[in-house]
């Protein structure tokens, strides 16, 4: 696995982390983002270890079973390379946390923020506030992370919402993709389980596929 990590900071860190890991033959943990401002940051509960299961199953990735749960503050934050985020409400960062979370991009992590419908506003603020020189742009449909396992035509739209497109949106950093947010899609919600938003069997696959896909292109640039 090439993970593309450019300060020593976080290379050290993953060597630690074999010692935090869930299982013998995991090398890699997904972290859920518990963040301020009302949201609910904990929303679809099952999609993640979904998600887990299938690049376990469908990619040779040493990823462990358990997800992460932290906050940008937390001292453990830098141990997690890869970073999810989702909600229907608010997002806010205090100051500190801004500076914290642009480190940790800067350095080398990346994260993936999944809207939820109601999340839009406040999160593109936020990015903003966090990015002033680098906005949120298109990403086009021939980009990798639509690719890197499954051949998929762009981002899959799951849930109608306000019947926008889905939008795969993302900032760029010194040519590096360190934001990446699934806009008018809930490819959260398709990752959870069958019985939860019933949005059928070919919606949740895909969904799956797609979050395979960004864990490999992560994890394989």
């Amino acid at each position: 696995m090439k993970l593309h990590f450019l300060l020593l900071e976080f290379c050290l860190v993953l060597i630690g982390l074999s010692h935090t890991t869930y299982s013998q033959d995991c090398t890699f943990t997904i972290a859920r983002l518990k963040y301020g401002g009302g949201g609910d940051w904990y929303a679809n509960p099952s999609s993640l270890p979904n998600l887990v299961k299938a690049v376990r199953e469908r990619t040779s990735i040493a990823i462990c079973d358990s997800v992460a749960v932290v906050e940008i503050t937390d001292d453990s934050f830098f141990h997690f390379p890869f970073i999810y985020m989702t909600g229907h409400g608010d997002v806010r960062f205090n100051d500190k946390e801004r500076l914290r979370l642009r480190k940790y991009l800067i350095g080398g992590g990346f994260l993936w923020a999944d809207d939820n419908y109601g999340l839009d506003k406040s999160f593109r603020e936020e990015m903003g506030v966090l990015f002033p020189e680098n906005p949120l742009v298109e990403i086009p449909d021939d980009h990798p992370i639509f690719k890197s396992v499954y051949k998929l035509s762009g981002l899959p739209k799951i849930h109608e919402h306000d019947a926008l497109p889905a939008q795969g949106l993302g900032i760029f950093f010194d040519n590096r993709l360190v934001v990446f947010y699934s806009f008018s899609s809930d490819i959260g919600d398709g990752m959870e389980d069958l019985t939860v938003h019933n949005v059928g069997e070919k919606l949740h696959e895909i969904s799956l596929q797609m979050g395979v896909n960004i864990v490999a292109w992560f994890l394989n640039p």
